[in-house]
Parts: C-alpha cells; sequence; structure tokens
C-alpha cells in the first residue's frame, strides 16, 4: 500500500476503513463494490487505488487492522495482569464492545473473513488466522494459573470451543435475520463461561469468590 494513507488524518483514515467494513462485511469478496467503498468513505475510487494498489491489497490492510486494534485495544496493561482464564475472557469480551462502539461494521466483517472461502483472499486468511490464533492465545494468555483447571484440561481446546461457541451464536443470529446487539451476545457468552467453569476447574476454584487476578 501507500504509505501516504497513513499520513492521512485518523477521521478520514477510520472512514476508509469503516467503509471498506461495510463493504467487506454485508458482500461476498468477489460482489464488494470497491465503487461504493469510495462512496461511503467520501473520496474518488482513484484515490480509493491510490492509497491501496487493488482490491485484496484493500482487504488485507482492513483485516490486518482488525487484528492490530484487537491487540491494542483488548490486551492493555490490565489484561495483562490478569491470571483467571475466564476472568480474562471477560476482561476481553467488555473490550471488544469498546471496538465495536468505534467500528460499527468490523463484527460483520470478521465474520464474513473468518469464514472466507473460495474467494480471491481466501488462502491468505486462512493461513492469518491458524497463525494469529495461536500466537495470540500465548501472548495473552501466557500467564494465566493453570493449577485451577482439573487434570487433563488443556487451557487451549476450552478457548477454542468458547470461540466455536460465539461463532455459532453470531451465525444463528445471521441466519434468523435478527439484529445483532452486541451486549447480550457478551450476557449470553458470559454465561456459558460459568458453566464452562464448573465443568474444567478445580472444585475450591469455582466459586467467583474464590478468584484473583
Amino acid at each position: 500500500m501507500n504509505d501516504k494513507f497513513y499520513t492521512l488524518p485518523e477521521e478520514k483514515q477510520l472512514r476508509i476503513i469503516n467503509a471498506a467494513m461495510e463493504v467487506f462485511g454485508k458482500n461476498e469478496y468477489k460482489k464488494a463494490s470497491t465503487d461504493l467503498i469510495a462512496v461511503k468513505a467520501g473520496i474518488s475510487k482513484g484515490l480509493l487505488f491510490y492509497y491501496f494498489h487493488n482490491k485484496k491489497e484493500l482487504y488485507l490492510y482492513v483485516y490486518n487492522y482488525l487484528m492490530e486494534i484487537m491487540k491494542a485495544q483488548v490486551a492493555d496493561h490490565h489484561f495483562l495482569e490478569i491470571t483467571d482464564f475466564f476472568e480474562l475472557l471477560k476482561y476481553a469480551g467488555t473490550g471488544k464492545v469498546k471496538i465495536l462502539e468505534k467500528n460499527p461494521y468490523i463484527m460483520e466483517f470478521a465474520m464474513r473473513a473468518f469464514y472466507s472461502e473460495q474467494e480471491a483472499v481466501s488462502d491468505a486468511l486462512k493461513t492469518m488466522n491458524t497463525e494469529q490464533e495461536e500466537i495470540m492465545y500465548q501472548m495473552y494468555f501466557g500467564n494465566i494459573d493453570t493449577e485451577k483447571f482439573q487434570s487433563g484440561i488443556e487451557p487451549f481446546k476450552i478457548f477454542k470451543m468458547l470461540r466455536w461457541m460465539g461463532d455459532g451464536y453470531i451465525h444463528d443470529i445471521q441466519m434468523s435475520g435478527k439484529t445483532f446487539d452486541i451486549e447480550t451476545m457478551l450476557e449470553e457468552f458470559n454465561s456459558w463461561m460459568d458453566m464452562m467453569k464448573k465443568l474444567v476447574y478445580k472444585k475450591e476454584y469455582q466459586d467467583d469468590s474464590t478468584n484473583s487476578t
């Protein structure tokens, strides 16, 4: 991409990013219109391609942006001080709500990108997703207190199970045509974690009052 993009005011950068997230989030990659992205961003198509040489470059930039803001805004200093696995996930969930407030189309884009199949960007996304999941888990969950887990339980597998549950919840909302509400999902996610804690933690750590961060 053209480094001139970074010289733009933050407000204009976000306008372009949010426009791309909205159009890519609502459409398959091949059907997503760069003309529409430019219109929603309030710039010409020529200027859009001045900053990003082609559609794929724009898409992958926006996806990388998504990953970076997750890292920066979710994993703050307090996050890295929490040692309880489930408290860490709850704190991350609250952080994601704040991200969504700043980037209204991030959820639709993220879900479509994650499940991208047979698109020009699919192979690149699958590689990035696989690599990033394990890297981010080690980065953010490397300090958790594994002694709280019952013998034979692997925290990373629990993390993946909860992610799959979240993905399934979002997929059901999308299929039903209902309006997605992040606060409602966060309540559901927290209830799933409370149930999961009873299944995988040692008995003495199942009571919230015994958890420390």
